[in-house]
């Protein structure tokens, strides 16, 4: 590493040590030598205790692979693999029934159920409109998608499916804001009229609400409100009245839009949707965590030829039904997600010249950062109650979580916080942390405010840490797996009985489809029905929809039928997903690996050449989808498995490797900064695609991390 600073015994890439200094500290509350000196204490006494959980998975592993080993052709036998596992430590005892104690959570995480985004904070653009979408447009979500049957045609606006658009909202609001008397649809006036609401239909008839208390605030005047405020299980939907707006002045009401309460929380990610290999990278992402926290984050956009500053949104006012001020929150609270426990960064050396645990890092420079809303002398711009928000992933089991806990305390030690001001988020996506859940809850029961169920890098889990067990069924029967179907039961039936409701969050994974709308509006809506307050979507217009399901389900009512129902079957979660019928034929391989190729080589190309670790990436079919490390890592498993189990074979797979970046070339035509592929297939990219399978097996744990970064870093620094 060149050009660097050496702290405390600590040497720091430049360009992280000027944002620490000229910009994180001051204006912090935190004394320099007191945070480098702090920073060097946590690298030194607790990154080998981080390297001995690591050496605890590898130990696990090994011995998981050796059992299977030693009984390939038998049938697998449940019992004495439960057994098994309770001997090894995998499986520990669950101690006596617990309630979490985390106090201090905004009403967002604890009270209220809603959509939820995860976005790469390294992209300034993308995580102001993440943090901005606490709000959104109704009308223009429906008209730019496909929910009503079909999209817009290419063009200026289109009256006709507008009309559509406005019957689909007024329905929604007979639905879920329902008049005593007639219907939204025939409205022609609203007014406030002695703090309530009274909507005038077409024949001159009046009519209150249905339930008053549904009416939270308007703004403008009492005759002609410019805004009228309604409230469903705890989300706002904004009515806006202008008549002369281009959709005001053709609506009998004058209704121009509805706006709703959206992403109420947003994931700043510093982990798998980002690529981050060096200090320059990490000073970007902290920077822009630091820029959220402060409210000062700013970004210059350019649409057409038009350029503008895109900023935070200010807080929304309205009068209250008593006539007193009424202020919401502009912006959704926002957690960031450090990174796992896995890996090191070149960012910053410890006293023997060694990487540093990454996660350590993020964990002392995103508190750091977040003081500047604790601290801010114009009030908190993200937590009312003086809370940081941290989503820990990638945690196997309690001791990995109550090593989060105690990095968190000391953490907390050096800069100054009270006890629990970090509040943490488990990710429950590897096996050992599903079967352990409870535990990993009780380990950090004081500041838990989040779980939820990381399918994807559930799945990738699932099938490395049963790797020898046998070839395991095709990626598109995964879902229809016993152990799929009891994992996600499992995370709120442990989640309830560990009382968080009222504490924190119990959350459900991404749909990462974001051209079908129209699908999500028909399948994730299953997710608040299960009992979960919140769930990922891949987009600002997505939470805006998805919003519509908390209207439809009261989580919280769900919730309360659930406790004290049976829990999900732990032996279900053991079931391992190894195909029982492997009668594939050779068009059906052929194209398991013609798609987990394409997805792979799609992914890693954009990831490793240009740098961005999510996006949304063509598929075989050309359907846009959502990827991240997650994705990359259950296709890379996947493949894996079937060529160590002689599914198919080397030849066979480096002939699809090159065939299929023959295809992502295609796709990517239209780029003129995009590096092809072929055909000479030597550059970075597409060894580090082909490495991604080629090693699986020996991957820890089947991440995809350390071949991207070593790639990655390699192409920007030689």
């Amino acid at each position: 590493m060149s050009d660097v600073i050496t702290e405390a015994e600590l040497t720091i890439g430049a360009s992280l040590h000027t944002f620490l200094v000229d910009e994180a500290l001051p204006g912090s509350g935190v004394d320099r030598d007191v945070f480098f000196q702090g920073l060097s204490r946590l690298i030194h006494e607790f990154g080998p205790r981080n390297a001995e959980l690591l050496s605890v998975r590898q130990e696990m592993q090994a011995t998981i692979d050796e059992w299977h080993r030693m009984r390939a052709g038998q049938p697998h036998d449940a019992s004495s693999y439960l057994t098994f596992l309770e001997e090894l430590g995998y499986l520990v005892p669950e101690g006596e029934p617990f309630t979490v104690d985390t106090d201090d959570v905004d009403a967002e995480i604890a009270l209220r159920p809603g959509p939820q985004l995860v976005v790469p904070v390294m992209n300034a653009r993308y995580a102001i409109n993440a943090a901005n979408a606490r709000w959104g447009s109704l009308y223009d979500a429906l008209y730019g998608t496909d929910v009503l049957g079909d999209l817009p045609e290419p063009g200026p606006y289109d009256p006709a499916r507008g009309a559509r658009v406005i019957g689909w909202a007024r329905t929604h609001l007979d639905n879920h804001v329902p008049l005593a008397h007639g219907s939204h649809h025939r409205s022609a006036a609203y007014q406030i009229v002695d703090g309530a609401v009274v909507v005038t239909t077409a024949d001159g008839a009046t009519s209150p609400l249905a339930d008053p208390s549904q009416f939270a605030g308007y703004d403008g005047s009492p005759d002609t409100p410019t805004a009228i405020l309604f409230t469903k299980n705890g989300l706002g939907l904004d009515v806006r009245f202008d008549p002369s707006d281009r959709i005001g002045s053709t609506d009998t009401a004058g209704i121009s839009d509805i706006v709703l309460e959206s992403a109420i929380t947003v994931i700043m990610d510093c982990e798998d949707s980002v690529a981050a290999v060096d200090a320059e990278d990490k000073a970007l992402a902290y920077r822009n965590w630091l820029g959220l926290m402060a409210g000062t984050l700013t970004e210059e956009v350019t649409k057409g030829d038009r350029t503008f500053t895109r900023s935070l949104e200010p807080n929304r006012t309205y009068t209250a039904p008593d006539g007193s001020a009424l202020e919401l929150p502009g912006t959704a609270l926002m957690f960031v997600r450090n990174v796992g426990h896995l890996m090191t960064t070149p960012a910053v050396l410890d006293s023997s010249g060694n990487e540093v645990p990454e996660g350590l890092l993020d964990a002392m420079i995103t508190t750091l950062a977040a003081l500047h809303d604790l601290r801010n002398p114009n009030g908190a711009t993200n937590s009312l109650t003086n809370s940081v928000y941290v989503v820990k992933p990638k945690m196997h089991g309690p001791a990995e979580v109550a090593f989060a806990d105690e990095v968190f305390a000391f953490v907390e030690g050096v800069l100054g916080l009270p006890a629990n001001t970090v509040k943490l988020g488990i990710m429950d996506e590897e096996r050992r942390t599903t079967v352990n859940l409870a535990e990993c809850i009780r380990a950090a029961k004081s500041r838990v405010a989040f779980i939820n169920t990381g399918f994807l890098d559930r799945t990738g889990d699932e099938i490395h840490t049963s790797m020898q067990a046998g070839p395991m069924v095709r990626k598109s029967d995964m879902k229809s797996q016993p152990w799929i179907s009891a994992y996600e039961d499992w995370n709120v039936d442990v989640g309830l009985a560990c009382g968080l409701k009222g504490h924190a969050q119990i959350g459900k994974g991404m749909w990462a489809a974001p051209d079908l709308m129209a699908d999500m509006m028909e399948q994730k809506i299953s997710h608040p029905r299960a009992g979960a307050t919140c769930a990922w979507v891949p987009s600002p217009t997505a939470a805006t929809l998805h919003a519509t399901h908390y209207h439809e389900v009261d989580v919280l009512s769900v919730q309360d039928s659930l406790v004290g129902a049976p829990r999900a079957s732990l032996e279900d979660i053991l079931t391992i997903p190894v195909a029982a019928d492997r009668s594939w034929s050779a068009e059906d391989i052929q194209a398991e690996l013609d798609n987990n190729a394409q997805g792979i080589l799609g992914y890693v190309v954009r990831w490793v050449d240009a740098g961005v670790g999510c996006s949304k990436v063509p598929d075989i079919n050309d359907v846009g989808l959502m990827e991240d490390r997650a994705t990359c890592r259950i296709s890379s498993q996947h493949m894996a498995n079937w060529l160590h189990h002689g599914v198919v074979d080397e030849v066979q797979v480096r002939q699809t490797m090159e065939r299929m970046a023959t295809k992502v070339d295609a796709q990517n035509a239209a780029d003129p900064e995009y590096v092809a592929m072929a055909p000479e297939f030597d550059g970075h990219a597409y060894r580090a695609a082909c490495d991604l399978v080629f090693s699986g097996v020996e991957q820890p744990s089947g991440y995809t991390e350390p071949i991207l970064h070593a790639h990655r870093h390699a192409l920007k620094h030689g």
